[in-house]
């Protein structure tokens, strides 16, 4: 990337000292002068563009690449487990509840492998044309409290590790698909819990600051985000660095989804961080179904 930016930089400098060049020896020629102003215009305009977009699209292409390599992760690692369990269970006479442990687990890294491909179908189905036909009153307070629970069993979080700041109120009613906006909460939360470090405490509100919004705010005081890095985690394929210098789970879709769901139903989606150890913000708008 280096390179190209590098190039570019070079060909618009060059471009630039020949319209100098022109400017000076044909300054008493009005035509001709008119004339390479507007053409030296117009290539340096191309070269700049050409080179944006080049920087963009190997960008893309390293993200994608990313992408790749943690989805082979998140697909192998599972697979590799329950291969190693099932052949353990072929070759070696175990007892009962040795077999029963083994289930157990092999069940769990089905369910890693079942959400890491249903993440995959979802971020796929979010980029296409959104459908209302399906969409209806959603109770978001209820889907909240359902994400939340589901969290903390997942992860095996005592109550105190995730929590509501305040009790959220009656009534708080979103006009959307109620599936879709399940899996940008359950995101959001996942997405806390990851970069929480080894002491998790998350904070989570659901607030109503005006008759026509509603906002899900989650709060963790774990590692923190670089404000540079603020508009880029929504990305698709995005992955910001990992301050805990440590391997964190994930595709670098759960936040892009977010965004993606939350805008089409009429909100957004943003970060909020004083940098890197001080925690993060996330908080997602919707509009409000109000009832008088």
């Amino acid at each position: 990337m280096a390179f190209f930016i590098v190039l570019g930089t070079c060909l618009v400098a060059l471009a630039i000292a020949l319209n100098v060049s022109w400017i000076i020896f044909h300054w008493r020629q009005v035509v001709p002068l008119v004339l390479g102003i507007i053409l030296f215009g117009l290539l340096i305009a191309g070269m700049v563009i050409n080179t944006i977009f080049l920087v963009r699209e190997i960008r893309r292409n390293e993200q994608q690449d990313s992408f790749l390599n943690a989805i082979t992760h998140e697909l192998k690692t599972p697979i590799a487990s329950i291969r190693l369990y099932l052949e353990t269970l072929e070759k070696r006479p175990l007892d009962e509840a040795q077999r029963h442990e083994f289930y157990r687990v092999m069940l769990a890294d089905t369910d890693r492998l079942l959400g890491t491909v249903e993440q995959v179908l979802k971020a796929s189905q979010i980029r296409q044309v959104s459908s209302r036909q399906n969409w209806k009153e959603v109770d978001l307070a209820a889907v909240v409290r359902d994400a939340l629970q589901l969290a903390r069993l997942r992860q095996h979080l005592p109550e105190d590790a995730m929590y509501f700041g305040a009790e959220p109120p009656a009534g708080i009613m979103v006009m959307g698909n109620v599936e879709e906006l399940r899996t940008a909460v359950f995101n959001l939360f996942d997405n806390a819990i990851k970069y929480s470090g080894e002491k998790k405490k998350i904070v989570v509100d659901l607030l109503a600051p005006n008759i026509d919004t509603v906002a899900l705010r989650v709060r963790d005081y774990g590692v923190g985000i670089e404000p540079k890095e603020l508009k880029r985690i929504f990305k698709r394929f995005y992955r910001a660095p990992n301050p805990l210098n440590r391997e964190v789970k994930g595709t670098g879709l759960g936040l892009f989804m977010v965004r993606s769901i939350a805008r089409r139903h009429g909100g957004d989606a943003y970060a909020e961080s004083k940098g890197e150890g001080l925690g993060s913000t996330f908080t997602m708008r919707l509009p409000r179904v109000y009832r008088a």
